[in-house]
């Protein structure tokens, strides 16, 4: 099944600004995540109930960081992020997400 050619082009400008809208959400809940993390983090720790020591803080993020860099070049090949409708998605997305 085929697409007919008079509608061809609502393609190409529904998927960019659908993947937009989808990215936008994404990222605005996943940074309202780690917000709430952080501030709990900074709880324990302003309580002493969980001590961090920079070192350790350092170490761990030089594991982690080289892993998830790679992960996301991935990403980077898949996202239509030059498209004018996929920005315009995604600033809806962060907006109303």
């Amino acid at each position: 099944m085929s697409i007919p050619t008079e509608y061809a082009w609502i393609v190409s400008i529904v998927v960019p600004l659908v993947i937009g809208l989808f990215v936008g959400a994404i990222v605005k809940r996943t940074f309202k995540l780690v917000i709430l993390i952080g501030a709990f983090v900074i709880i324990l720790v302003a309580t002493r109930i969980v001590s961090l020591i920079m070192q350790d803080i350092y170490d761990k993020s030089m594991e982690v960081l080289p892993k998830l860099f790679s992960s996301g070049q991935g990403l980077l090949n898949v996202l239509p992020y030059a498209s004018t409708i996929f920005l315009i998605g995604l600033a809806i997305g962060l907006w109303k997400g």
